[in-house]
């Protein structure tokens, strides 16, 4: 029993799969490049100085000191 071509010969394997599936293939690299991308793009973001945003607040901020009563718009 012979090997799979792709375990045999890797580089020709994927230089085939690039001319004759290129949507597969190349879906495949761009896959790929996903957690590489976790790893290398946050250190070299800081490197160039970008910075994390202030987080989102998920509720109103409640002022401080006793709450301003509206005037002049009782009911007479």
């Amino acid at each position: 029993m012979s090997a799979p071509q792709f375990w045999s010969t890797p580089f020709r394997y994927m230089r085939w799969a690039s001319h004759e599936k290129p949507a597969i293939f190349y879906s495949l690299i761009v896959g790929a490049m996903g957690p590489v991308a976790l790893v290398t793009l946050p250190p070299i973001r800081r490197y160039f100085g970008s910075y994390d945003p202030e987080p989102v607040r998920f509720t109103y901020p409640i002022p401080e000191g006793p709450r301003k009563i509206p005037e002049g718009f009782d009911d007479e």
